[in-house]
């Protein structure tokens, strides 16, 4: 995570879809407000707050069903009125448990990994342990897609406790239902059905509680298909959310979709027939491009390096037509993968692409031994690496090739004379996964570690 680029846009002015050169583009409606200071349990927050929440609008990404293609649309910011939550304070016991971080999987220092946040809504305080089982299994579903499934240990998952006066989510089963929750989720948001909205600003207050948020999913407490994905950058730093309904079988793709965007920087791969032909610049996103495949190849362009090998996602990489919501004038990487389809593996350059995003925040090497005093000959170093990654270690520059792929030595192992002085131990690792080919990116993918041993 100490490789975070945040971007941070303080106007409260939207920022909506806008015509550029010709064609269409669709950015972050508007960044999030800092954090509320006052407990998401309370209340609520401020009338000025709310007001100034309720002229801003959102750019999501809405699920039209498991195997179909998504859509946008643009939302008000702040929960529908109607739905608001109830001036009913929490109680003491309920208060208690609202807001209370618990740790799902703990790989590492939050410098070292990406830190993963699930928050639930429609969980009563007497649920708080079926979200946590909710969000353990939306993580064991997540985690096995491809390229998520080999660097696992790049991870920590977190929760936070978000307490709901009532259980369930509104407009589940039909648009009637009002819930009182603690996000504000609800179906039928924008008159869509399978558009899972949230107040986004009280997801940022229960975002806040936890270690450093790189990603955050929140989990409504339904059986119902939904979900949506938000263009933001928040305060805390990370950027969009996904929203899933916790008990469908097929949300959890919603998820992994939505961290194509805010991790992988990929755009979407499916297309409007109603867009027509891109007449624009040649896009920002590495799976979208005017050039063909030819082209791609004589410029050294974009995904270049990946045409004509087999794709996980069926096929072989090329330059497909349609993508970035045109049907004519930008091509993808593959037919259908999951920037296109729910259900669907990441194509190659999207492996690539997500593999750099998970580097952008964690770290090839990371240990919990700190390096910041100096540590004794007899002393453990302890250092954790990806699979497949090479770890070698040096001491005062010198490789100790016998210690190579050790996660677990002390300096005296490594022969760090007792002679009164003062030595230097350095791990190195290097990830050298066939799934990145652009040299570039290779960098992300080396880290090393230096620890002062007195004798």
């Amino acid at each position: 995570m100490r490789r975070r680029i945040r971007s941070r846009i303080r106007s409260r002015i939207p920022l909506r879809t806008a015509a550029v050169a010709g064609g269409i583009a669709l950015a972050a409606a508007a960044a999030m407000t800092a954090p509320a200071t006052a407990s998401p349990g309370a209340s609520g927050s401020s009338a000025a707050a709310d007001a100034a929440s309720s002229q801003r609008a959102l750019d999501v990404e809405y699920f039209t069903g498991p195997g179909g293609h998504p859509r946008h649309t643009e939302v008000p910011a702040a929960t529908p009125e109607r739905l608001a939550r109830a001036a009913r304070s929490l109680s003491a016991k309920e208060a208690a448990a609202d807001g209370q971080v618990g740790s799902v999987v703990d790989n590492g220092t939050t410098a070292d990994k990406l830190d993963v946040v699930f928050i639930g809504d429609g969980y009563t305080a007497g649920q708080q342990e079926d979200f946590h089982a909710d969000a353990r299994s939306k993580w064991e579903q997540m985690s096995a897609v491809q390229p998520y499934a080999s660097y696992k240990d790049l991870f920590n998952v977190w929760t936070v406790d978000a307490v709901s006066n009532q259980s369930g989510v509104s407009g589940d089963p039909s648009r009637d239902v009002v819930k009182d929750t603690a996000l504000g989720s609800y179906f039928w948001c924008d008159d869509i059905e399978r558009l899972l909205c949230v107040d986004t600003a009280k997801v940022e207050s229960y975002a806040a509680k936890a270690p450093q948020a790189d990603l955050v999913v929140v989990l409504s407490n339904s059986t119902k298909y939904g979900g949506a994905g938000y263009t933001l950058t928040s305060q805390v730093g990370y950027d969009g959310i996904a929203t899933a309904a916790s008990d469908h079988a097929d949300s959890d793709q919603i998820a992994v979709h939505e961290t194509g965007h805010s991790l992988g920087k990929l755009a979407d791969e499916y297309f409007y027939p109603e867009y027509g032909t891109y007449t624009g610049a040649e896009p920002d996103e590495s799976n979208a491009t005017k050039l063909s495949a030819a082209q791609l190849t004589a410029q050294q362009k974009k995904w270049y390096r990946w045409i004509g090998q087999t794709s996980p996602d069926g096929g072989t990489v090329g330059a497909y037509e349609g993508g970035r919501y045109y049907p004519k004038g930008i091509n993808r990487p593959t037919d259908n993968s999951i920037m296109r389809t729910l259900g669907r593996e990441f194509n190659l350059p999207g492996r690539e692409a997500m593999i750099a995003g998970f580097y952008r925040h964690a770290s090839a090497l990371s240990s919990r031994t700190a390096t910041a005093k100096a540590v004794k000959r007899s002393a453990g170093i302890e250092v954790d690496v990806p699979k497949g990654a090479s770890l070698k270690w040096y001491v005062d520059g010198a490789e100790v090739t016998a210690a190579n792929g050790k996660t677990s030595v002390t300096p005296a192992e490594l022969g760090v004379p007792s002679d009164g002085t003062t030595h230097k131990v350095t791990a190195k690792a290097a990830d050298g996964t066939s799934a990145v080919k652009d040299p570039a990116l290779r960098k992300l993918l080396t880290d090393s570690r230096t620890w002062k041993v007195t004798g």
